[in-house]
């Protein structure tokens, strides 16, 4: 909907996709990467993704990175350029209307095998 807009664009950030639970040195998960529920990222954890979803604006949109490996380092981070002093979006990755192919696409799990999930979760969980 926004593609042919000069002033505006969405583009998908991917840097979470394939990340796995970061590890600490014996192999256990890393925990301080998360708060006390286990649940929500830390400071350390909100860093490292902060991090991530920063490169990954900078990356053009056929090259993004679609894992986090949690290195804390901060030398990974990337700073734009004089090549490329911008947000990377569709246009100005060299992507064109004609090159994206747009239209509509069966969803790869159907809908009632959600419902069907979440309703056995439920039940599992209770039980």
């Amino acid at each position: 909907r926004y593609e042919e807009r000069e002033d505006f664009a969405v583009v998908m950030q991917p840097f979470f996709r394939n990340s796995l639970l970061p590890l600490d040195s014996n192999g256990k998960p890393d925990l301080s990467f998360f708060a006390a529920d286990c649940f929500h990222f830390s400071v350390r954890g909100y860093a490292e993704m902060a991090m991530a979803l920063w490169n990954n604006m900078l990356e053009p949109v056929s090259e993004k990175q679609t894992y986090n490996n949690f290195t804390h380092d901060r030398s990974k981070l990337k700073c734009p350029n004089p090549e490329k002093p911008f947000l990377s979006t569709l246009r100005n990755s060299g992507f064109r209307s004609s090159d994206l192919n747009l239209e509509k696409t069966e969803p790869s799990v159907p809908y009632w095998a959600v419902i069907v999930a979440a309703v056995a979760g439920v039940l599992v969980g209770s039980l």
